[in-house]
């Protein structure tokens, strides 16, 4: 999906450059018609796709993935032990976990 067709975020990635970098990355864009944001995104697919293609990415990518999981029991777990095993909590903090950003709740 491309930036700004409004079914995807876009994230903004300020990259900082030696001189000579920027200018032979500045100059192989130009000569090739593209915009530095153009070249860097190309630059950016071209690595993931180079990380993907190696034979250990899918191992480590699975790790990443059982440790995200096994965070995420834990925190379940403190959860549970803070309201018991009933699977359902306060009408409170469910309210509050819907909450963004830093709003404060609503004054009764």
């Amino acid at each position: 999906m491309e930036p700004g067709n409004g079914k995807t975020g876009v994230k903004t990635l300020g990259l900082k450059l030696p001189d000579e970098l920027h200018a032979q990355f500045a100059l192989v864009a130009q000569l090739d018609g593209l915009s530095l944001t153009d070249a860097m995104r190309r630059a950016v697919e071209l690595y993931v796709e180079h990380k993907q293609a190696q034979p250990d990415f899918a191992a480590r990518a699975a790790a990443v993935l059982e440790e995200i999981e096994r965070e995420a029991a834990a925190r379940r777990g403190a959860i549970q032990a803070l309201f018991g095993d009933t699977g359902t909590l306060p009408v409170e903090a469910k309210a509050a976990g819907k909450r963004r950003g830093n709003e404060a709740p609503a004054q009764a």
